[in-house]
């Protein structure tokens, strides 16, 4: 509540780097986009004079967003714990957009768990060597827990559905920031 009273006042800025989807999907009005697998491209366009609070989804990205900004001599920076999630909970303004577009973490759940089907179902039908398939995954899944880390959310940021579009609605597109 009190971050949203600090940008009403125009106290500070709320710089979210989810992707573009997520961003256009659901965002606070008056919040930047800097999408963390750009972020570098952004860094210098944010304001060093002003607080600087980072969103996410949950917080994770806004961390490593963080440290990114911290290392780059930023001396106010501060993450918004538990993101956007955290945002929407505590019943704060927040602007719905019209994009269709499932949430990373949602895409990389539905990619991990077609993935291990269809593993099963290769083994099963093709060849019992192609439960390997699965094992990648599980032990993929293993790792990015183990490492906060998601090299499948990273490839699907990169997707052209994850991407800006000239057609979207959102008053601030991923190069205005």
């Amino acid at each position: 509540r009190e971050v949203n009273e600090q940008l009403a006042g125009g106290e500070c800025q709320i710089v979210d780097v989810r992707e573009f989807a997520e961003y256009d999907a659901e965002r606070v009005s008056g919040a930047r986009l800097a999408p963390l697998s750009a972020f570098e491209n952004h860094v210098g366009k944010i304001d060093r004079a002003q607080t600087v609070f980072l969103m996410c989804r949950s917080g994770n990205r806004a961390k490593q967003a963080a440290e990114k900004l911290v290392s780059k001599g930023f001396a106010d920076v501060r993450v918004i714990e538990g993101g956007m999630t955290a945002w929407t909970t505590a019943h704060l303004p927040v602007i719905k957009g019209e994009s269709k577009v499932w949430s990373l973490e949602r895409q990389v759940r539905f990619a991990a768990g077609s993935l291990v089907v269809s593993g099963i179902l290769l083994s099963l039908l093709i060849h019992p060597y192609l439960i390997a398939l699965s094992a990648f995954v599980g032990a993929g899944l293993v790792f990015s827990a183990a490492t906060d880390t998601c090299g499948m959310a990273l490839v699907l940021a990169k997707m052209p559905w994850n991407q800006a579009s000239t057609k979207s609605n959102c008053d601030i597109n991923a190069s205005n920031i």
